[in-house]
């Protein structure tokens, strides 16, 4: 029996997520792409090194790049919305105290803020647009004043995800009510760094 392929404006489930860590406990390479060092990198780059008091990982998968953010912060949350990945990610961090790993489906379960810094890597063209905007409100109403939200995604063309990378940045630079300080457009992912400045 063949595996149905979601069409453009199918949201991407859980089922299929936990489909795929099964078929691989790191399905994207997160430990050896180079693509995803070189990402990392520049992503902890743009925070210029700063210290944040309560962040939140959307989408953190197996936890590769928490640990890299996690020397940042008092306190980390990381979701993802497969058990299987929580698992690996919970594995991975589990010598950092201060970070949390939780299995949650965003924007239905988005967890109480607020929080100084938000990363959502990799994760927002998973949804439909409208689903995607939910996902905004929710993410800037639990943005502590002051607070960062950072969005890095990749850009090469995909059938399968209900959204491109440039559509999600598109769509959170002409729907959010935060302030855009950085953006970054490489020829494989764009990141952009936007601010609480109300």
């Amino acid at each position: 029996m063949f595996e149905r392929r979601p069409r453009v404006s199918d949201r991407l489930d859980r089922d299929y997520f936990e489909n795929l860590y099964a078929r691989s406990s790191d399905p994207w390479d997160f430990e050896t792409s180079e693509y995803e060092r070189r990402k990392y990198t520049r992503t902890l780059g743009v925070l210029g090194g700063r210290h944040f008091r309560r962040a939140l990982e959307v989408g953190a998968s197996i936890g590769v790049f928490t640990a890299m953010l996690a020397p940042y912060c008092d306190e980390l949350l990381a979701v993802d919305t497969s058990e299987r990945a929580v698992a690996e990610a919970k594995k991975r961090l589990s010598e950092f105290e201060h970070v949390r790993v939780e299995r949650r489906t965003l924007p239905e379960e988005t967890p109480e803020g607020p929080f100084d810094l938000i990363v959502a890597s990799e994760v927002l063209y998973y949804l439909p647009r409208e689903t995607m905007l939910e996902a905004l409100r929710r993410l800037e109403r639990i943005l502590a004043p002051g607070g960062s939200f950072l969005a890095v995604h990749w850009r090469k063309e995909t059938r399968t995800y209900p959204l491109q990378g440039d559509e999600v940045h598109e769509l959170l630079l002409q729907n959010s009510r935060l302030d855009r300080v950085q953006s970054i457009v490489e020829e494989e992912y764009r990141l952009d760094l936007l601010e609480d400045r109300s």
